[in-house]
């Protein structure tokens, strides 16, 4: 293998970490490996300039531009609290049906995630809410009705997007119909091919048409589509539904790897293996363990050196990168932290709470 290829290989991966700072752990890991980047948790977040220097050191990490990323959607899944504006939930917006809110709403939540040099976002969820004893959707969905969530949450993408932030919409080909939590348990929806490409995955299509730069895989397994594999490790739902039949070519990333739903089934670096495999382009690894993040990518180097994993799929997947970051982090070459003066200016500010406002009056 080319050395080159050996230290891009880390590329595949986004970790998370423990700590209020980089800790030494994952900058020795950046010094062998061009890590595709890190997510952010509310472990992680003291305020927002701590949050603009941990995105700083971040981008310093490798030659490589990484994906600084986070679970900001509003409601129950936000990792950044005040005095970052709190959102209601995205249930709010579908109520209102009201696309300049949505899109006012989108806008301003990626002005908050750039001011500290967030460049990815895993939203907007475009999961479908058509099960009541759904445990993990809920309402994180944008509404009960597939066309709504397809026009709703392509006015997030673009509006995120519009602002310089990557979007990533969540969980294909759909995870709205569970009725098990898949951080737990493998779910497992029995649909017809008919009724998903009706219901389900009506948003992703909206998504793909948008232009959006990525999609996260649901650790969800359908059985009318692949009788095995989750989406996350299934080649008939990644190279096949997603980039053949549906033809989309942005990146593909993984929910995380540490999921009951993988995890209680294997262990996580053949599963990024599978995951690859199956066509994503970035691996989620958001536990705070240096040794198990170092074994995924070392599992990955391997899979290449037998054969597993095929190269061409890896500069697949290495390509897709660049022309996201391309797309999205070009503009972050010489990016430092701005005064808190500034963050102030944008963060929590009297316009985006009155949004938020305007937000919780449907409820």
């Amino acid at each position: 293998m080319p050395t080159g290829l050996r230290r891009h290989l880390g590329q595949l991966v986004v970790v998370g970490f423990a700590d209020v700072a980089l800790p030494v752990e994952l900058r020795a890991i950046a010094r062998e490996f061009d890590l595709g980047g890190v997510i952010l948790f509310a472990r992680n977040v003291e305020a927002p300039l701590q949050v603009a220097e941990i995105a700083y050191d971040v981008k310093q990490l490798t030659s490589i531009p990484p994906w600084v990323s986070v679970d900001q959607e509003g409601g129950r899944v936000q990792r950044l609290r005040a005095p970052f504006t709190e959102w209601p939930p995205l249930e709010t917006l579908g109520r209102r049906g009201d696309a300049d809110l949505t899109e006012r709403f989108g806008r301003a939540l990626a002005r908050e995630l750039r001011s500290v040099g967030i460049t990815l976002d895993y939203a907007p969820v475009l999961d479908v809410q058509s099960n009541a004893a759904n445990p993990v959707i809920g309402d994180r969905s944008l509404s009960e009705d597939p066309g709504e969530v397809a026009r709703l949450g392509s006015v997030l993408i673009r509006a995120f997007e519009a602002e310089g932030l990557a979007a990533c919409g969540k969980h294909f080909p759909g995870h709205g119909d569970t009725s098990l939590d898949s951080h737990l348990e493998l779910p497992v929806v029995e649909h017809e091919p008919g009724r998903l490409q009706e219901v389900e995955l009506r948003p992703f299509r909206a998504a793909i048409e948008t232009g959006v730069a990525a999609l996260m895989t649901a650790h969800v397994r359908y059985p009318a589509l692949d009788e095995s594999a989750p989406a996350t490790l299934s080649r008939a739902l990644i190279a096949g539904l997603l980039r053949q039949e549906l033809g989309y070519d942005g990146l593909v990333v993984t929910d995380d790897m540490a999921m009951g739903a993988i995890a209680k089934h294997q262990a996580a670096a053949p599963a990024a293996v599978e995951a690859v495999g199956a066509g994503c382009d970035l691996v989620l690894l958001c536990e705070p363990n240096p040794a198990a993040q170092v074994e995924v990518i070392e599992g990955l180097i391997r899979a290449v050196e037998d054969g597993t994993l095929p190269e061409r799929r890896v500069e697949e997947a290495l390509g897709r990168q660049r022309r996201a970051r391309e797309r999205f982090l070009r503009g972050d070459e010489g990016w430092r932290p701005p005064p808190a003066t500034r963050l102030d200016e944008v963060i929590g500010c009297a316009e985006h709470e009155e949004i938020a406002h305007a937000m919780r009056e449907s409820l």
